[in-house]
């Protein structure tokens, strides 16, 4: 597993966006006004041959006129032009590159070769490490570091977000935005093509700041690098994931989106539960299990208590519970006393916890 450089990228000091506009609209627009308004307190180069500035800061016609070397290189430019903007960075010795430009393997065959071809060109410098193509960028709140094309900034938190999907990552940011849930880091991995979900484990997985991780997965790519680092990782804190394409129609769709091939699911699933991963199922769990490990609320084990203020509801989160792996847990004697004081005389004195209809929602708290 390999992490070398990746401060490059999530640590830098200086930074060039190579193809920066002025259309605030644009790509390369939004990426460079929200590390401008996210506090960044760096070095910014915007790289344009054709504009003076951008946003007020002096543009640079192309990456060897830059008075010093950047740690980070953004490039955004039209897919064909890539490759010669990794040689033009791997000449001048910079070795943290995102590429947010898209239309690689996504894109077809003739994508799929272009896509080779930029591998081809960053195997030439052994120390670069590569995020993307199709990337939608970074963000470290910790760092006041937002070079994404995201419409929002978490707060600083605990939890680190990887997400193959920059559209379902700039969801998550606008819903923990609404919800004040923070982030350690945020990171949209695109094609994948060199930096992985393993290398950005094993990464997180030293950062003192992180405690956990939500994973948005479609395909699952190296699984040998992945379960490495993903079971180093889950020994000490929690890893939980998404994996889409459960289906043959939708991990073709996957494949399409990012032009990996499909990993069958029941071999996935087998993976990520060898590994210790907690795999959630629809996109509402996995915001609730994010609220959850971001306070770090974490349960210690698989009993649970269920508390309902009616019958039905209680049967059915039990069967949704047992149907997921857990247990109900039974209620000691030391806290049923304890619910007799704060309860009704007619409640269940079971577990669920059924404190009826008429029960005051302050109790229902207390209990």
């Amino acid at each position: 597993m390999s992490i070398r450089k990746l401060d490059n990228i999530f640590r830098p000091g200086r930074i060039a966006l190579i193809g920066v506009n002025h259309d605030p609209k644009s790509i390369g627009g939004i990426t460079m006004r929200n590390l401008m308004e996210s506090g960044y307190s760096g070095v910014i180069y915007p790289v344009n041959a054709k504009r003076e500035a951008v946003l007020g800061i002096p543009c640079y016609s192309h990456v060897g006129s830059l008075p010093k070397k950047p740690d980070l290189a953004v490039i955004m430019s039209p897919a064909r032009e890539v490759p010669d903007m990794i040689d033009q960075c791997g000449k001048a010795g910079i070795n943290g590159i995102i590429i947010m430009s898209a239309g690689f393997r996504e894109a077809g065959e003739q994508g799929k070769a272009l896509e080779e071809e930029l591998k081809r060109r960053t195997k030439k410098y052994a120390d670069m490490r590569v995020l993307g193509p199709n990337s939608m960028g970074v963000i470290v709140p910790g760092m006041n570091l937002n070079v994404s094309f995201a419409s929002s900034t978490p707060k600083k938190g605990h939890m680190a977000f990887i997400s193959q999907s920059g559209a379902l990552g700039a969801t998550l940011l606008d819903w923990a935005t609404e919800t004040k849930v923070g982030f350690s880091f945020f990171v949209s991995i695109g094609n994948a093509m060199d930096v992985t979900f393993g290398d950005l484990i094993d990464y997180f997985g030293q950062d003192t700041n992180t405690y956990s991780i939500i994973l948005y997965m479609e395909t699952l790519g190296n699984a040998r690098r992945f379960m490495s680092a993903a079971r180093a990782f889950a020994r000490k804190k929690p890893i939980i994931v998404y994996k889409s394409g459960r289906f043959p129609e939708s991990a073709q769709a996957a494949s399409s989106h990012t032009g990996a091939l499909a990993t069958k699911d029941n071999v996935c699933d087998a993976l990520l539960r060898r590994a210790g991963l907690a795999r959630v199922y629809n996109m509402g769990n996995i915001f609730d299990f994010s609220d959850l490990v971001g306070r770090k609320k974490i349960p210690k084990g698989s009993g649970l208590a269920i508390i309902t203020n009616a019958g039905g509801p209680g049967v059915m989160a039990t069967d949704a519970l047992i149907a997921q792996g857990g247990q109900l847990v039974k209620l000691s004697e030391n806290v049923l006393q304890k619910l007799d004081k704060l309860l009704p005389p007619y409640w269940s004195h079971n577990n669920p916890v059924d404190v009826l209809g008429d029960t005051p929602p302050t109790h229902i708290g207390k209990a």
